[in-house]
């Protein structure tokens, strides 16, 4: 599987970004998929996770303003970032592995075999 992640920039604090994760070499339509991210000087941590058999997940700092959603169609995750704040600022990761993932380890990197190469999100004050 090979993950391309777009749709990163430059926006103002209070905007919106849509970005995209599109899936080659295999269908993820039934494969739990998330969005990390990693800050400058910082570790990557966890935003949002979308699975076939259980509801999204979101880490508590983007709840209510992060939305993760998929296109079976176009094998496509998406994370609609809206209210975006200064500390948004990272580079965004996509990541997939084959099948599910125990819901309590969704919210874990380790748990995810496939990344994509990341896109950079800057939110200016």
């Amino acid at each position: 599987v090979q993950l391309q992640a777009s749709g990163g920039g430059l926006v103002q604090a209070g905007g919106s970004l849509r970005l995209s994760c599109a899936a080659s070499g295999r269908t993820v339509s039934r494969d739990d998929m998330a969005w990390f991210r990693q800050a400058p000087g910082k570790e990557r941590e966890f935003v949002a996770a979308i699975s076939t058999f259980s509801a999204n997940i979101y880490a508590n700092s983007v709840k209510g303003r992060f939305t993760i959603s998929r296109d079976n169609a176009k094998n496509t995750v998406y994370l609609q970032m809206n209210s975006l704040k200064p500390e948004d600022t990272a580079v965004y990761y996509c990541a997939t592995r084959n099948g599910r993932i125990v819901t309590s380890f969704r919210n874990q990197a380790e748990a995810y075999e496939y990344w994509g190469q990341g896109t950079l999100v800057t939110v200016s004050s």
